[in-house]
């Protein structure tokens, strides 16, 4: 029998050498590249989105004339169409690689005031492409003959102009989950970010973090400072790093629980006081590309050595899981490292990997100001390269982060996806990943009305992104995991570079002989679509055969083709009538019959609340013989009150194709039905 504190001691000991690599997972170094800030410009103002700053010298990216807004120089852009959303849920849930594609839509033509409305519920969302070649959204949320406001992210971008120091947005350090959510908050002695413009003087060369040793983490840094008030007490922050846009620091132990604000002080101008919500605890999970989601932050709680999808956690081993927000730590510092392991909170963390809870033998400080170490045994049955793993502190979950686990450690595989942990690195290592993706099947889902509507559908789309951005892509989890996304984003897209590839003509060949031809979407560039007939879908399945002749020029995808086979027979989701109500504390049970054997269920769930525009989804996946599935109250607990949908899914396992000048391929097949669901 293993000594505990001897644990504990060697879990110091190594601390001391794997935080240092847990704390450069501090810097998700694309979101520090992004602007996250508002404007309001009178009549002959100008913004430049690069930076961040007006003038009245007519110079940056757009003007605002009274009865229009006027682009400058190269910039062009334009007010997105109603059917692609309007309002704070929209603008939100808008990301970087869509506002690419949407880029055939951009023009120089003005935009006229007339035609713009205003309001976090439906104001205009206009896309643009600014002087310095970044992607920019403005969410319009109040105009007049002489003025308008907006909200704004510019992707890409570094504010460093002078102006009044403004802060945006405040998330845990590592799940960057947003207000608004019942999983969202910071806590005392945890590490937060701060997101906003004109906070610190410009950074130049490589950011640096500032050490804990000796004197500790600054209170003062780059010319900034940062108060906390809460409950009528104020602290100052200890700080990580500064720079205009972004900041790291460590909210104090004595830090009230409750509503308060924060503000950053620079070169003696302080910021708007922006509201701060502390709680009793919100961890949040470190991951590798510091992004909240994607491969997990985990080392080996003996050697220290870092986990990745080529050396797989085992069943049996002990790791070593990095994040913040366990709780208030009175026995630590704020702002110098320490040595004395202590818990905290020991007795209310719960570690489930991939539905499995995890045995908890160490959570607490790790000697680092606001960094937290969690020390699990991994249980038995886990295997995946993409497995969950997710924290519960005092019934609160953490931010969905997922893992590599096979028995023996080494390579991961997850065989239903057609995947390996060796294909995952490579192309995670790539500096641009090609991939293509094929799918038929039949959606069964209520129209606008409330009608229950069949449609059978086909798509295609051949995407080329940066290869990070493959590696941390979110959505997707072994079989028996789920996955929550939590769309309102403060910290941006980061700099995710997508574009379309050209596959030339692609056509669908059904099991009847039928041909069906997809038709480009001429703004999201590499998509392809077509609804099919009734008749294209029968509840026999059957095979069918994707086909392209290939495109022209340097985003040409070689002619090629995929093979799908539908199953059969059709699964029959069972107990629908639960998915109408759900109750968030308590989960949900799936039962289904039918289905091929060797497929797999997909059960995903959605909801938005209307008052606050959070918007939360989940997915999970199970096998096909299983025949039923809990959605754990834990998955159910991160979604807003409020209305939305639960879908039921029989998915194919992959296929893989190739084609010439394409890295990946997948194709699969699906049945699934909706129905409309309140999540209490």
């Amino acid at each position: 029998m293993k000594c505990v504190p001897c644990l504990l001691k060697l879990t110091r000991k190594i601390a001391a050498f794997s935080a240092i690599t847990a704390l450069a997972f501090l810097l998700p170094i694309a979101a520090l590249a992004d602007i996250n800030s508002t404007a309001t410009l009178s009549v002959g103002q100008s913004l430049n989105l690069d930076t961040g700053t007006t003038n009245t010298s007519g110079t940056g990216d757009i003007t605002f004339t009274g009865t229009s807004i006027t682009f400058i120089g190269s910039a062009k852009g334009g007010a997105l169409p109603a059917a692609l959303g309007a309002g704070q849920s929209a603008f939100s849930s808008l990301t970087q690689t869509e506002l690419q594609a949407l880029a055939a839509l951009a023009s120089s033509t003005p935009i006229q005031a007339s035609s713009l409305t205003a309001g976090t519920s439906a104001g205009t969302i206009i896309g643009l492409g600014t002087n310095g070649g970044n992607a920019a959204k403005l969410l319009v949320t109040a105009i007049s003959s002489t003025s308008i406001s907006f909200q704004y992210t510019t992707y890409g971008a570094s504010s460093t102009g002078p102006g009044t120091p403004t802060v945006t947005g405040v998330t845990n350090n590592y799940s960057f989950i947003p207000a608004g959510f019942p999983n969202s908050g910071v806590t005392p002695s945890s590490i937060i970010t701060i997101f906003g413009s004109n906070m610190a003087a410009p950074v130049t060369g490589t950011l640096t973090l500032q050490s804990s040793a000796g004197a500790g983490i600054p209170t003062t840094l780059n010319g900034t400072s940062i108060s906390a008030t809460v409950s009528g007490k104020t602290v100052p922050l200890g700080i990580y790093y500064a720079t205009p846009t972004q900041i790291a620091a460590v909210l104090p132990a004595a830090t009230p629980t409750g509503t308060g604000t924060i503000t950053v002080t620079y070169n003696n101008v302080a910021s708007n006081a922006f509201t701060l919500q502390v709680v009793a605890s919100a961890f949040g999970l470190d991951t590798y590309y510091g992004t909240g989601n994607g491969l997990v932050t985990a080392t080996d709680a003996t050697t220290g050595a870092l986990f990745n999808y080529t050396s797989s956690m085992s069943p049996g081993q002990t790791i070593t899981l990095w994040g913040t927000g366990l709780g208030a730590d009175a026995a630590d510092s704020d702002t110098v490292f320490t040595t004395a392991p202590h818990a905290v909170n020991q007795s209310q963390v719960q570690v489930w990997i991939g539905g499995f809870q995890a045995k908890v033998l160490y959570a607490g400080s790790s000697g680092y100001p606001g960094l937290n170490q969690i020390n699990v045994t991994i249980p038995s049955g886990v295997t995946g390269c993409n497995v969950t793993v997710v924290v519960v502190v005092n019934n609160v979950p953490s931010n969905f982060a997922t893992g590599p686990f096979n028995q023996g450690g080494g390579v991961c595989s997850d065989p239903a996806f057609g995947i390996t942990g060796s294909q995952l690195t490579n192309l995670s290592g790539q500096t641009t990943v090609k991939s293509g993706s094929v799918f038929v099947g039949q959606s069964i889902s209520p129209n606008p009305s409330g009608v229950q509507t069949t449609n059978n559908i086909a798509f295609a789309e051949f995407q080329s992104v940066t290869g990070s951005a493959y590696g941390a892509a979110t959505g997707s989890a072994s079989i028996g995991s789920c996955i929550v996304t939590e769309v309102i984003s403060l910290n941006g897209g980061g700099n995710v570079t997508s574009k379309g590839l050209d596959a030339g003509s692609v056509s669908l060949a059904g099991p009847g002989g039928a041909n069906y031809p997809l038709m480009s979407v001429a703004v999201l560039p590499g998509f392809y679509t077509a609804m099919l007939p009734a008749s294209a879908i029968t509840s026999s399945g059957g095979t069918y055969v994707f086909s392209w002749t290939g495109g022209s020029g340097t985003t040409a995808v070689g002619a090629s083709m995929a093979t799908v086979n539908l199953p059969n027979p059709i699964l029959s989701w069972t107990n629908q009538s639960v998915g109408a109500t759900v109750a968030r504390s308590q989960g949900v049970l799936v039962t289904w019959t039918g289905g091929a054997p060797g497929t797999f269920v997909y059960i995903a769930g959605n909801s938005m609340n209307s008052t606050t525009g959070a918007s939360g989804s989940f997915v999970c996946y199970a096998p096909q013989s299983a025949l039923q599935f809990m959605v754990p109250s834990y998955v159910t607990e991160t979604l807003p009150a409020g209305t939305g949908m639960l879908t039921v899914e029989n998915l194919t396992s992959y296929t893989t194709f190739t084609a010439p000048n394409l890295d990946y391929g997948i194709g699969f097949g699906f049945t699934s039905v909706a129905i409309n669901s309140t999540y209490q």
